[in-house]
């Protein structure tokens, strides 16, 4: 009988803040509104805190012309 894992605990890769990522559906992210692409295997670096990701993602948002 497959039995549930318990979430990664990580430290987001941008800031240090401690957070929990669950791999099998059920995460954070996965509620946001947003997605980014997967960080390169050559940046070295894994998830992000919830801040951090909406940071990004405001980054990555295309400006409005005007």
């Amino acid at each position: 009988m497959p039995t549930a894992t318990s979430p990664r605990k990580l430290a987001c890769a941008r800031c240090g803040a401690a957070f929990d990522c669950s791999l099998e559906g059920g995460c954070w992210c996965a509620a946001e509104p947003y997605r980014l692409p997967m960080p390169a295997a050559a940046a070295n670096e894994d998830c992000l805190c919830p801040a951090c990701l909406r940071k990004a993602a405001a980054a990555a948002a295309p400006t409005p012309a005007g």
